[in-house]
């Protein structure tokens, strides 16, 4: 199992084939600006429950993942900072990954890797949609992310989500929705 850990780290960011036009939330709202009320700010706790990625990595673990938690914040330059905790069968995994402002809102680029994260959709208090592009020469991939404030995702959240997925380049068969996870990882979040 601990062989495996990088590769999920590859397999949670995996994103989409280079040249493709990815949409952006217009206007992303990442909270910095004074008086923006927490429920219509992009930051903070989110769960993983869906993802369809086509990295070989992931599609090999797809079906013994659970959901992870996910705080996101903002560097004061505006910089995109993840922290994940991947629950496993015997720990809780944590990634901490940083994400690069691009010159578009909602657009970053990883700062090690050569990757794309795009927020292509959001309500700020329910759910959001990323889209993630691996650009590795062996193994480029792609990988779309539902990220929830709570757990529980609703059947027309999953449908809209379900439909992304084709125009992304990916097929169905290439989904994971992840089953709930218990709250042994929730003190590993800070």
């Amino acid at each position: 199992m601990a062989a495996a850990l990088p590769g999920l780290a590859l397999a949670l960011l995996c994103l989409l084939q280079a040249g493709a036009q990815v949409p952006v939330q217009p206007d992303l709202d990442t909270g910095k600006l004074p008086g923006v009320p927490v429920q219509n700010q992009f930051a903070g706790m989110w769960h993983v429950t869906a993802i369809a990625s086509n990295c070989s990595v992931f599609l090999k673990m797809k079906d013994g993942m659970k959901s992870s938690m996910a705080i996101i914040s903002f560097m004061p330059e505006g910089d995109l900072a993840i922290k994940l905790v991947w629950p496993l069968l015997d720990k809780c995994q944590k990634f901490d990954l940083l994400f690069q402002q691009s010159g578009q809102a909602g657009h970053y680029v990883g700062a090690q890797e050569k990757r794309d994260l795009h927020v292509m959709d959001t309500d700020y208090s329910h759910y959001a949609v990323l889209h993630e592009a691996q650009h590795s020469e062996t193994e480029p991939s792609t990988a779309l992310q539902l990220l929830t404030r709570e757990q529980d995702v609703s059947p027309q959240l999953l449908q809209k989500f379900k439909e992304l997925i084709p125009t992304m380049g990916l097929t169905e068969d290439m989904l994971a929705i992840l089953p709930k996870s218990a709250d042994q990882c929730t003190r590993d979040i800070s």
